[in-house]
């Protein structure tokens, strides 16, 4: 099958500045428990974005996802905002879990306020915050097959209840606005779903059941 192409490619130099920009942030940061550079997760959620037909802001908030949450704060967004318009720096809002690292709230209410401002989000921002998770869930996946129970001690929550917990809640709100998510990125709420169940079935195999299905069950 010959190449595609275009005469009006969809990423611009913004991308190419904005690329630059997060892996300028994150040069010094691996992915938890592991030495893989953090530019991986933040490649792998602006490719997911751009399968799911997000625009050119959407890709560029995939890229720059966390720069907010992990230590830039709000001069950070601030600057976002300078560099490469509101409509990103309200994605990249919209996807941390705080604005103010140094004053963050503890981990579930931060996690709890996440999940609970769903109906609240963007389709933009929705959709990078699927490209996001799907990539954590795929990885989570991948290493639990790989190192067992071993995986949850980087996580810092003894065998990793919280995290399944989180994801399934996760999973259940994307679900509830798979609509608003457009037609192109409602497989990827499937895959999300199917990689959150194979989580929570390797963990029963391990574990037995887990005690806790949601937050409040």
């Amino acid at each position: 099958m010959p190449e595609e192409f275009t005469d009006t490619p969809l990423l611009t130099a913004r991308f190419d500045a904005a690329l630059h920009y997060a892996t300028r942030h994150h040069a010094r940061q691996l992915r938890k428990g592991t030495p893989i550079p953090y530019a991986a997760h933040i490649l792998a959620v602006a490719s997911l974005v751009l399968e799911m037909h997000g625009d050119e802001d959407e890709a560029i908030g995939g890229l720059l996802h966390d720069v907010v949450e992990d230590g830039g704060g709000r001069d950070a967004l601030e600057e976002i905002t300078r560099e490469f318009g509101v409509e990103v720096a309200a994605i990249v809002a919209a996807n941390s879990d705080t604005l103010d690292p140094d004053e963050r709230p503890g981990w579930y209410q931060r996690k709890r306020a996440y999940v609970d401002a769903f109906a609240d989000k963007s389709p933009a921002a929705l959709r990078v915050s699927l490209a996001d998770k799907i990539h954590n869930a795929r990885s989570i996946l991948t290493d639990y097959r790989t190192h067992g129970d071993d995986l949850w001690a980087r996580f810092g929550q003894g065998l990793g209840l919280a995290t399944r917990v989180y994801y399934r809640e996760l999973a259940a709100a994307f679900e509830r606005e798979r609509d608003r998510l457009g037609p192109a990125a409602q497989p990827y709420v499937d895959e999300l779903r199917r990689t959150v169940d194979a989580i929570t079935a390797m963990a029963e195999t391990h574990q037995g059941p887990d005690s806790r299905t949601l937050f409040d069950a």
